[in-house]
């Protein structure tokens, strides 16, 4: 599935691109050419050079720079929340289809719960709460995101739960897991391969609103989401200036959700339907 996703144009120009993204947040703030956190008042804002290429910020601080440092902070936080709400969800989702009646209740109504809570605001809360640090804020967010992988892993392995083979493993004795891993596990899949892609892009947005925000990271940490901030303040001394980070933001999202369409596309009929499961779920949220 993987390998006919990326052997399309769709599918291989957003593996290229996230590829690229990877390289930049593992060693991004090694191939700064300055220290992102240096100031020079006598060159700030300061368009595109030969000596700055992306120009310089309102401290004089190279904009390419800050950009490539904070490629780490904002990728890897929405990284980290997504594993968690996988960790948390996913085999929750699997299990419920083969416990009682009751018990699927009641997961389902705490799961309905979770996601009628709002990201952002659930996350500000939990940082104001137990400090202003984004690894708070992130278990926050994955735990949101775990109700989805919940509803969407339930309602794939619900297909394979009344099937004859699945049946005719539970009559000769074969072990719960074992069937999971054998008959349930690859039919859920495409369905958690879609759900991870499209959870990555709405981590990195929620991970650069907070930081936009000033929530997770303090200045003069770099992150994408800071770095729109302050260039949002001084839009009328640099036109140009929010337009580095949120092409960042912007194309980083995009080839997440085109690599997404591209997975759903390649598994058929089980890829289309992790993606009609995952926009019904988002549109009840």
């Amino acid at each position: 599935m993987i390998r006919r996703a990326l052997s399309s144009r769709t599918g291989a120009a957003a593996a290229v691109v996230l590829a690229l993204v990877l390289v930049l947040a593992v060693v991004g703030a090694a191939l700064a050419p300055y220290d992102p956190l240096a100031q020079d008042t006598t060159v700030r804002l300061q368009g595109p050079s030969a000596a700055h290429w992306l120009g310089t910020d309102y401290l004089g601080r190279d904009v390419l720079s800050r950009l490539l440092a904070g490629a780490r902070v904002s990728v890897l936080a929405a990284v980290v929340a997504v594993a968690i709400g996988a960790a948390v969800g996913v085999v929750p989702g699997m299990l419920s289809v083969f416990v009682g009646r009751v018990p699927a209740w009641l997961s389902l109504r705490f799961a309905d719960t979770l996601m009628a809570l709002p990201f952002i605001i659930f996350a500000i809360a939990v940082a104001g709460l137990f400090g202003n640090g984004l690894f708070q804020a992130m278990i926050a967010v994955g735990v949101l995101v775990a109700p989805v992988y919940f509803r969407v892993v339930r309602a794939a392995a619900l297909s394979k739960h009344g099937a004859q083979h699945v049946e005719a493993a539970h009559l000769l004795g074969v072990p719960r897991w074992r069937v999971l891993a054998t008959h349930v596990w690859p039919a859920v899949l495409p369905t958690v391969v879609v759900t991870t892609a499209n959870l990555l892009a709405t981590g990195l947005l929620v991970v650069s609103s907070l930081t936009f925000l000033g929530i997770g990271v303090e200045p003069p940490a770099p992150t994408w989401g800071g770095m729109l901030a302050s260039d949002l303040l001084y839009l009328t001394y640099r036109l140009d200036g929010p337009l580095a980070p949120s092409l960042m933001i912007m194309v980083t999202v995009g080839a997440l959700n085109a690599l997404a369409d591209a997975v759903r596309d390649a598994g058929g009929d089980s890829g289309r339907a992790a993606h009609a499961v995952r926009r019904e779920v988002s549109r009840a949220r």
